[in-house]
């Protein structure tokens, strides 16, 4: 099992694709995520990126965040207009779930997205379907629900420009993003 923990898990996520989109669809139906400090998600000082605003970067997690590290792992990748998680995302969600049930304090956003195949709402409804399974499982796996909130963005947040399969596969994805 440590053999598949430290050497097949890394390896397998780096072999799968994920997505990026916009949000407009959370679980406590507001505009986005709530950062605490008057912003949320759908504000357009928060859509260029994560620095400085309160989430973690891979180096605070500790060990099981080095380089290589299974929680450095943060996407969660699925195939075309599938929102079940594979193998390799529930093992990886497994650590995450056990990460959080040891850290009661960290609050989680759930991003959901969508390659650009298909209408706006189909895909914003599919990145919610996506963001709800991982969800699931991280509640299965010891994270609570208050630890958990969940925003679809769709095709809204391309994670890669393109119209071609190594793109849409890159698009098709839950990011798991950690606040302070």
């Amino acid at each position: 099992m440590i053999a598949l923990k430290h050497g097949l898990i890394p390896a397998l996520v780096l072999a799968l694709a994920g997505c990026a989109g916009s949000g407009s669809m959370t679980d406590d139906g507001g505009d986005g995520f709530d950062y605490g400090d008057g912003t949320t998600s759908g504000d357009d000082a928060r859509s260029s990126g994560y620095a400085d605003d309160g989430f973690m970067s891979g180096d605070e997690f500790g060990d099981s965040a080095a380089p290589g590290g299974v929680l450095e792992n943060r996407v969660i990748y699925f195939g075309y207009d599938k929102a079940d998680v594979d193998d390799a995302g529930q093992v990886l969600l497994g650590e995450h779930g056990r990460y959080m049930a040891e850290h009661p304090d960290l609050q989680v956003r759930l991003e959901g997205h969508g390659d650009e195949r298909g209408s706006r709402e189909y895909n914003i409804g599919l990145g919610e379907r996506r963001a709800q399974a991982v969800r699931q499982i991280l509640l299965l796996r010891g994270a609570t629900v208050s630890q958990l909130s969940t925003v679809s963005y769709g095709e809204e947040r391309p994670a890669a420009l393109g119209s071609d399969e190594e793109a849409w596969s890159l698009n098709r994805r839950v990011e798991i993003i950690y606040n302070r």
